[in-house]
This record gives structure tokens, sequence and C-alpha cells, in this order.
């Protein structure tokens, strides 16, 4: 696997090694110990995956706060994605910067995005399919995100989305949650 930093200190993009021959192909889509050996460290203890039927579909931008947030690596396996993960803990030296990586079943790219990140995407096709590991379970009561188009963070879109769910275009600015001092991820410098 190839191993990437982005941007963001914490943000990798992984390039898995793809073995194909007259048969198709095959690849490893997680080695904790290669990982490991790339100085990941994570213990993943659950799989997700969603489907956005049309172009246009955006989801975002999601986290679940402590003590249950979560890191993800995420992959598309049908269709093509813009994916973005934005540094949401408020004492980063990167707090509100944003990176971003197209993910879709041809490039076979994954994105590895540390906990207190906001993690959000933007279908490019239609009939698009994403999976992704977390190393925390789903809380609900942490449960929270940002608007899509915050104009403090203000990520560059391919083009605006044609659809949301309620709850994202109805979405918090990062202001309105750093005032109701929600965002207390713990900052690490490595």
């Amino acid at each position: 696997m190839n191993v990437i930093e982005t941007n963001l200190k914490g943000v990798f993009i992984i390039e898995p090694q793809v073995f194909g021959d007259n048969r198709g192909w095959f690849m490893e889509t997680w080695s904790k110990v290669k990982l490991e050996g790339a100085g990941l460290n994570f213990d993943f203890v659950q799989d997700n995956q969603s489907y956005s039927a049309q172009k246009g579909t955006l989801r975002g931008l999601h986290y679940q706060l402590n003590p249950m947030s979560q890191a993800k690596i995420v992959r598309c396996t049908r269709g093509t994605l813009l994916d973005v993960a934005v540094d949401i803990r408020k004492n980063s030296p990167q707090f509100a910067k944003w990176t971003s990586v197209i993910l879709s079943a041809e490039n076979k790219k994954q994105f590895l995005i540390p906990r207190g990140f906001a993690h959000g995407f933007l279908t490019l096709t239609d009939d698009v399919e994403i999976q992704y590991k977390a190393d925390n379970y789903y809380a609900p009561q942490c449960d929270g995100n940002i608007r899509w188009d915050d104009p403090q963070i203000k990520i560059d879109w391919p083009f605006e989305p044609t659809i949301l769910s309620d709850k994202d275009k109805n979405a918090p600015t990062l202001a309105e949650r750093i005032d109701r001092s929600e965002l207390n991820f713990i900052f690490q410098e490595d």
C-alpha cells in the first residue's frame, strides 16, 4: 500500500496495490500490519456502507463528539465522489482547514480521516456506493454536523449539491458549534 499524507497533518490517501490478470483483479483493502508499518495505529470496530442514487447528492459534514469520535477509512466501490475532511479540533493549528480527494471504483483510492475531523462527500456520478471502517461505534447522542457551505471553511465543491437531507440543509455553522462549546476534541501535537 502506498500511504500519502495530504496537506492536512493526520489525513492520508491510501493507494492499495492492485494485482490484475486475465480473470480480473485483487487488492488488500485493509492491512493492520501495513498501516502500522506506516505509523498509523487504528483499531477499527465497525464497517458502514451507503448508497446514493443520483449525482449531486451531498452527505455531510458529519462527525461524532467525544467520547465517541471516530477515525474512518473511506473507499468508493461504485461510481465517483469527492470526499472531504475538515479539521474541527478548535485548538489545532489547522482548525477549519479542509482537504479532499476524488474516490472512485476505478481509482480504488482510500481516504483515512482521523478523530476530530468532520467528513462529507458529494457524488459526481449516479449510483455511488461508499464503504468505510470506523474505529468507534455509531452513537446518536454524539452525532453532529456542520453546514456543507460554511463560510468559514469555504470548501471548493465542484458544483452545488441538488440532494441533501433536511438534517444537512439545516446544519449549524462551525462558529455556531463553537459558541455552543460542542467541539472539545483533544488536540495532541505529535
